[in-house]
């Protein structure tokens, strides 16, 4: 297969030269662990003392990997994208509260976004995440089995509710939606609501999207037994496909509570569970729709060779492929550019309350092996392409 995402100025096309300057100077910030750190407490520091630091803050690491404050503000950014074929997810990166205004206001911004982003071809799905619906103890304890209390019954089923209420909507507009993973100790509830509303909404199609985090070694089996559940009560899938974003914090409390961690023991066999899943969705297409999301390379490589194989077409509809904006520019651009389906998550809200997403922007980017060495590297070759 012809290793196409070498190509720097297909990937790079979008961005002027100031940006590309801007871009090469985040990820050398980056790959210095002890900046990051020190970065992230001052920058904690000054939002709390509620210093004048936003304008820097979105000239610099805001703009680069964030679309604007609001879903209009963001415009400009997806419709620049999509002149080269890459569509957005827009993203409300807004971290949950454990009162219940934020959560109906949160379920108020999705709606929002659906009915925003119907009439738009660059915005094929919405996301939000569970723990912006309810409260993260809640998830924990019905996943634990504990029984609730009244109060919390009637919490969780305004949980419910938020759930319905946007899956509806969703499907009855035809917008696709990604539902995000979170901790392992409060999924159970999660995968159990989320199926619940596949039930319900994804009868001809996929609608609503699980996410399955396959750095978890039980995740395999997850999937293929609800494929078996979808095949005898008549319902499609959807799931988006990631490796996982909570690793550290997985690992820590399974030692602190002495049980088997949920975490695969190494990066090889991560990835090739990631690989797996990924196989068993093409073999399964007519009942499972895939959104891969990943900055892996050569996980990408396999699933364009494996569409090859089965005979899909590259914009088969059933197939995305996803990355985060402002990185792996090299991979969404040039696999739009090659006619497949690709999707960039595009987080926005206020600067001030997005920040908590980009200080684990910064973190993942640092922790992640080889990540920002291969960013800085493409980035480098683009600059000396251009001479800058």
């Amino acid at each position: 297969m012809k290793r196409i995402f070498e190509d720097t100025a297909t990937a790079f096309a979008l961005k002027t030269d100031s940006e590309l300057e801007r871009a090469y100077f985040l990820f050398r910030m980056i790959a210095n662990e002890p900046l990051v750190r020190i970065g992230t407490a001052m920058t904690n520091f000054a939002i709390k003392a509620h210093l004048p630091v936003e304008g820097l803050i979105r000239a610099t690491v805001f703009d680069h990997f964030c679309g604007g404050v609001s879903e209009k503000d963001c415009m400009p950014v997806v419709d620049k994208m999509y002149t080269k074929n890459v569509c957005s997810v827009l993203d409300y990166s807004v971290e949950g509260k454990d009162t219940e205004d934020p959560f109906d206001d949160a379920m108020d911004m999705i709606l929002k976004v659906l009915d925003f982003v119907k009439e738009k071809d660059a915005i094929p799905f919405a996301v939000f995440k569970p723990t912006g619906y309810g409260r993260f103890a809640l998830f924990q304890k019905l996943s634990e089995g504990k029984s609730l209390s009244d109060k919390e019954q009637e919490e969780w089923e305004r949980v419910v509710t938020r759930f319905d209420k946007t899956c509806k909507k969703a499907h009855d507009l035809d917008v696709s939606l990604l539902i995000d993973a979170e901790e392992s100790w409060m999924q159970d509830a999660a995968d159990q609501l989320v199926e619940e509303m596949m039930r319900k909404y994804n009868k001809e199609k996929a609608i609503v999207f699980n996410t399955l985090q396959m750095y978890r070694w039980d995740r395999l089996d997850y999937l293929k037994q609800l494929e078996k559940r979808a095949g005898q009560e008549g319902f499609k899938i959807g799931v988006k496909v990631v490796r996982g974003a909570y690793m550290e914090k997985e690992n820590e409390r399974a030692e602190e509570k002495g049980y088997r961690s949920p975490i695969c023991p190494s990066k090889k066999e991560t990835d090739e569970n990631f690989d797996n899943a990924v196989a068993y969705i093409v073999n399964h297409l007519d009942a499972i729709s895939i959104f891969a999301g990943t900055h892996n390379e050569e996980s990408s490589y396999k699933l364009m060779a494996l569409m090859a194989e089965k005979g899909i077409t590259h914009n088969d509809n059933r197939v995305w492929f996803g990355q985060l904006y402002g990185m792996s520019d090299h991979i969404s651009f040039n696999l739009a550019n090659a006619d497949y389906n690709v999707a960039k998550y595009l987080p926005f809200g206020p600067v001030r309350d997005v920040m908590p997403y980009l200080i684990r922007r910064a973190e993942e980017n640092t922790s992640v092996a080889g990540q920002t060495t291969r960013e800085l590297s493409l980035l480098k070759k683009e600059r000396q392409r251009r001479k800058i």
